[in-house]
């Protein structure tokens, strides 16, 4: 089977570099800039977005949309949610309404929030689309480091195919019929991790990050039963597996973001110094505003937002949120 990776990021590349091993199945990257694809194909490695990873030869490369989905029997979309719709926009002629999709994005879009696959069948047509969450970064992936994910879809079929597809001695998957609770935990962790890593600027210790986990993690069932998913799912990899990682991991983008924070940089200048999407840093002001309409008790994640967004300093979020009223827990 041909499998098609839209997206060039880290992500997307370790995929690639995860699946290509398969002897049965065909490997093809898709980069959006043709001179991206051709420095990948030239070097056999993504220095723009995953220096220090070799790409297997195997996988062919390209920055043709339609090359990138001819014939395949998967579409694997690696593209962050703040792009993920202009950037299947160059896709949908070309792929065929039968082909199923599953998204390793962990975000909502800010303007609409929509969770990645509710914009994929937008933006390609109805189809069967999956979800591929849990704590996965990139680069252990890449490293070969055993990991455990889910594979959520409301279509059983699918989720069976991508748990067969991915699954390896180093990289175990479990299905999952939940996919509004896994997209939603995979979108909210980011915006916890956030808060993680101001702990870390900030100088705190084990007990300070401990509570404030424990703490989003409230918020993430809250939220996500809210929004039609089970409290459960936010308990496994998905959730808090995925929580726990990317809070304490030196790869966690969202968390370094938090880190910077936490130091006195403002979010003008972190977005400056990197490349690397954040999907925290706009998922939370979308999970801001709808927790608002819907009436959920949200603090850390109204405090990240105003740190982001509004100048609040570190310091003092992290005082309001001790000094709230109260109350049993």
């Amino acid at each position: 089977m041909r499998v098609a990776i839209l997206g060039a990021g880290a992500m997307g590349t370790a995929c690639s570099i995860l699946l290509a091993p398969r002897a049965d199945l065909e490997v093809v990257l898709w980069a959006r800039f043709p001179d991206h694809a051709h420095e990948i194909a030239r070097d056999h490695e993504n220095r723009r977005h995953f220096a220090g990873f070799p790409l297997p030869d195997s996988v062919r490369v390209t920055a043709d949309p339609d090359l990138a989905v001819a014939g395949a029997g998967l579409c694997v979309v690696a593209v962050p949610t703040v792009y993920l719709r202009d950037g299947l926009a160059a896709h949908a002629p070309f792929v065929p309404p039968h082909m199923p999709a599953v998204s390793v994005a962990k975000g909502l879009e800010q303007h609409s929030f929509e969770r990645p696959s509710q914009i994929i069948r937008e933006a390609l047509g109805a189809r069967p689309v999956a979800a591929l969450c849990g704590p996965s970064h990139a680069e252990e992936l890449a490293h070969g480091l055993p990991a455990s994910v889910v594979a959520a879809s409301d279509d059983p079929a699918l989720a069976r195919l991508v748990q067969t597809t991915f699954s390896n001695e180093r990289f175990r998957v479990y299905t999952n019929d939940d996919l509004v609770g896994v997209e939603i935990c995979g979108a909210l962790k980011n915006v916890i991790s956030i808060a993680a890593g101001v702990c870390d600027g900030l100088g705190f210790g084990d007990n300070t990050k401990s509570a404030l986990l424990t703490r989003g993690l409230v918020e993430m069932v809250r939220f996500t039963r809210a929004l039609g998913g089970r409290a459960e799912t936010c308990y496994g990899l998905a959730g808090v597996g995925d929580l726990i990682t990317t809070s304490i991991s030196p790869y966690g983008r969202n968390r370094a973001v938090g880190e910077k924070l936490g130091k006195g940089q403002t979010l003008e200048q972190i977005l400056a110094g990197t490349q690397a999407v954040a999907e925290g840093v706009w998922t939370s002001r979308a999970v801001r505003d709808r927790a608002a309409q819907l009436g959920i008790e949200m603090p850390i994640t109204l405090a990240i937002c105003r740190v982001l967004f509004e100048g609040l300093g570190a310091k003092d979020a992290v005082r309001e949120l001790m000094l709230r009223e109260m109350k049993s827990e």
